[in-house]
């Protein structure tokens, strides 16, 4: 582990220094430090949930009691989002393949929305790592756009060419379930789901990948299992990259990657976005798992992206009776993810993430207004600037152009 060792434009209303830090003001050097390079560098977080009514009268983007949102985005120095288009495994039938597409499209029309109607002053959404960072230079916050699990595209590989006109860069193959891409890291038994079900990528899979490469959609191997994992980094011409995943041999959760799936990134070019929730963090306590579940139940949950506004309220504050009682881990467990993966990999493969409202948020970062205090804790262990620039978003950009890349030579070799 380490030892401790163009600024932002202020556009909206900013939440105080003492929310964004903890603290009153910068009072020692590693804190001025710290401000001084998160102004300096981009910030990236490649995984931000919605919901279904995003961008409307009932969640506005700018100020929606949200763990992301555009205020808190500017007061915690989060540059980039990636919002993600999420649809949820189910049964695979021609129904629900035609429910996950729309679905997918309910949640692109959002983010458009918010970019293109309501906000296009504050916000821009990037098509290309380029426009990131020109957005950035003008100023405004970047909105990009990820898809969390391929069912999104059923078994119409056209469907990929749809989703990257409308701004889709990266799709997570698969989510908690199998699906006719690959395997998931966690199976679904209500759905039939064996833990080898396509013996890790399947031949539509392998497909679907090859598509991804010359359309310019970076491969997302977040939530596919082991074997799959591997197998889309052999196949995939471009970079892979982990959306949101933590070090196995940090934290033992079957979504997090172990050594040799690391060891397997680096070869491939590919970059791991550390994440920073907490069960992937650190292994809660049994009883503190059993008073979640007890609080899911409470409520009716199914998932984050279909709660209702009543539900959010009393998770949210549910969750923090919870924590209160049953401390959880914090921004230093957080860094003990970045730290593995840069000694075993290397700077060039590691990123950030929070999945926030999604699950997401650990003590210190509990939504995009604390962003600052990773940052302050890099600083504390050693990180350079320059390094701090590559995790925060220089590596998130490096294999963005590579796919870029890739897919202007397979579309050139293709006529």
């Amino acid at each position: 582990m380490r030892q401790p060792a163009g600024p932002h434009h202020v556009l909206l209303p900013v939440l105080t220094l003492a929310l964004v830090a903890g603290c009153g003001g910068p009072t020692d050097e590693p804190e001025r430090r710290a401000r001084e390079i998160h102004d300096n560098v981009l910030t990236i977080d490649t995984h931000d949930d919605i919901p279904f009514n995003f961008a409307t009268p009932e969640v506005d983007p700018l100020n929606a009691d949200r763990q992301v949102n555009l205020e808190k985005m500017r007061a915690g120095g989060l540059d980039v989002g990636f919002f993600v288009v999420y649809v949820g495994q189910t049964e695979r039938t021609p129904e629900n393949y035609e429910g996950a597409k729309q679905g997918a499209m309910t949640k692109f029309e959002a983010i458009h929305r918010m970019t293109e109607e309501m906000y296009p002053d504050l916000i821009g959404l990037a098509h290309t790592a380029d426009d990131a960072e020109r957005i950035h230079a003008e100023g405004r916050l970047v909105a990009a756009i990820g898809i969390e699990n391929g069912y999104a595209i059923g078994t119409d590989l056209s469907l990929l060419e749809t989703y990257h006109e409308l701004g889709a860069r990266y799709i997570t193959l698969a989510h908690n379930g199998n699906n006719d891409i690959a395997d998931s890291a966690q199976p679904n038994p209500a759905y039939g789901d064996t833990p080898e079900e396509n013996g890790g990528i399947s031949e539509f899979g392998e497909q679907v990948i090859a598509e991804m490469n010359r359309l310019g959609i970076l491969v997302d191997v977040s939530h596919i299992s082991k074997a799959a994992s591997l197998e889309a980094m052999r196949l995939s011409a471009s970079p892979v990259i982990a959306s949101h995943s933590g070090a196995h041999a940090v934290n033992a959760h079957a979504r997090n990657m172990d050594d040799e799936q690391l060891m397997a990134l680096r070869e491939n070019g590919g970059v791991m976005q550390a994440v920073a929730l907490g069960g992937f963090v650190k292994s809660p306590s049994e009883e503190r798992q059993a008073a979640v579940e007890a609080l899911r139940e409470s409520i009716g949950f199914t998932s984050f992206s279909r709660m209702t506004d009543e539900q959010r309220e009393a998770f949210s504050a549910g969750m923090a009776e919870i924590r209160s009682r049953y401390p959880g881990p914090g921004v230093a467990d957080f860094v003990d993810h970045i730290d593995h993966a840069v000694n075993l990999i290397g700077i060039d493969h590691v990123g950030i993430s929070s999945d926030f409202d999604g699950g997401g948020g650990i003590d210190g970062w509990r939504d995009a207004s604390e962003t600052f205090n990773v940052t302050l804790e890099l600083v504390r262990r050693g990180y350079s600037e320059e390094e701090i620039r590559q995790l925060w978003g220089g590596n998130t950009l490096r294999i963005w152009r590579a796919a870029e890349d890739v897919a202007a030579e397979l579309q050139q070799a293709g006529g």
